[in-house]
């Protein structure tokens, strides 16, 4: 009598996908279910793949604020009154000016920050797509940048880098757009709107996916701790976060546009049979559960619409400040070092003896800087820190 050769009923056979570390469990009495994978697995089980994408940024983002703190030249233009003057012209502004060791204010216009009188007054839109490529200073780099590479590696390894860039621009230029609904005279920019596009998009993917993960509380927390560290970065001078919502609102529609599965891929295995149809078949129902056109075509409408109405909010110059006072207090905490007011500031100067004494004409604040050639701009730049 010749012996069976099928395993026992309850024997489960795994096969484990080569891209995402994703087990399928097949018994031949019919179950189908599957193991779960944890949403942020752990190093030693990842898969190497190229993330030349996250990798682009990475390096465009340097090099731009290296090519913006060039152009700062603290060294000549405040005459030596720097951070860090041991880097010459690439120093920083004093950190009474600037507490994330970046350039000045007058700077930031040059490069393509936001502010109410450009983009309303000489209608400079193209500050919509300089302004996300923009850092504060140092520190706002580095966090930027790390937070980046943790999450912006994660999604292009999951979702590949196409849809991964058409988010992280959108998020971008939409978190300027909502930057533009609430700027005031002081420039701002909006660099961490395309991050939080990133973290939208990620939240967005854990709750489609909400039945395939394992460790979904863990992954929560980890979302909304970088979440937060980021927003309360955005209480700093210079950084809008108003950017930072609007960029988080595009990412999470847009990731249920677009994010609709991860990259599923699975080698057939060695033996041949009813076992590998029930694993395709399996397979085949685990895509179509999760991809749902009708909340795919929902939020596209959503997104669309939220793009038009501030697109026409920001071609009619409506400025959102004007109807809620306390909107500000997102973007800014007064302290004694800087102040929330949307004013421009305007100051007195007086030149003897190779000084220049501001005297703010709002609070009658003075100060005298020992020298007196200094363009327009950096006047006003002192100005303000007069007058805050």
């Amino acid at each position: 009598m010749e012996a069976s050769t099928e395993p026992p009923p309850n024997t489960k056979i795994d096969e484990i996908s080569h891209d995402l570390d994703l087990t399928f469990s097949t018994s031949i009495a019919g179950d189908t279910n599957w193991d779960k994978f944890p949403f942020f697995r752990h190093r030693s089980r990842q898969i190497t793949r190229d993330t030349w994408l996250v990798s682009v940024f990475v390096l465009l983002q340097i090099v731009i604020f290296a090519v913006t703190m060039g152009v700062n030249d603290c060294s000549r233009n405040s005459h030596g009154h720097c951070a860090g003057k041991l880097l010459g012209r690439f120093s920083f502004q004093p950190l009474s000016e600037n507490p994330m060791l970046g350039p000045s204010a007058s700077t930031f216009e040059h490069m393509g920050g936001l502010y109410w009188n450009a983009l309303v007054e000489k209608h400079e839109i193209w500050r919509i797509l300089t302004s996300p490529w923009l850092h504060s200073g140092l520190f706002h780099l580095f966090i930027n940048l790390g937070s980046l590479i943790f999450v912006g590696i994660y999604m292009e390894k999951q979702f590949g880098p196409l849809r991964i860039a058409v988010i992280y621009f959108l998020s971008g230029i939409m978190g300027s757009l909502f930057a533009v609904l609430f700027v005031r005279n002081i420039p701002s920019i909006s660099s961490g709107a395309a991050f939080f596009g990133l973290i939208g998009a990620m939240l967005s993917a854990l709750a489609r996916n909400w039945n395939l993960y394992s460790g979904k509380i863990s992954a929560l927390v980890i979302i909304i701790t970088i979440s937060t560290v980021n927003f309360l970065i955005g209480f700093l001078p210079f950084i809008d976060n108003f950017a930072n919502i609007g960029g988080f609102i595009s990412g999470f529609l847009l990731g249920f546009v677009l994010l609709f599965t991860p990259q599923l891929r699975q080698t057939p295995p060695t033996h041949k049979g009813k076992l590998f149809e029930d694993d395709m078949k399996t397979s085949t129902r685990l895509k179509e559960q999760f991809d749902r056109p009708v909340l795919r075509i929902i939020c596209l409408v959503l997104f669309c619409g939220i793009l038009a109405g501030v697109l026409i909010a920001a071609f009619w110059g409506i400025n959102l400040n004007r109807h809620c006072n306390w909107c500000c207090y997102i973007d800014c905490i007064p302290t004694r070092k800087w102040s929330c007011s949307d004013m421009t500031s305007s100051c007195e100067a007086m030149v003897s003896d190779a000084q220049l004494t501001l005297t703010c004409m709002a609070n009658g604040k003075f100060r005298i800087f020992p020298y007196t050639n200094i363009s327009q701009a950096r006047t006003q730049d002192l100005c303000t820190l007069v007058c805050s």
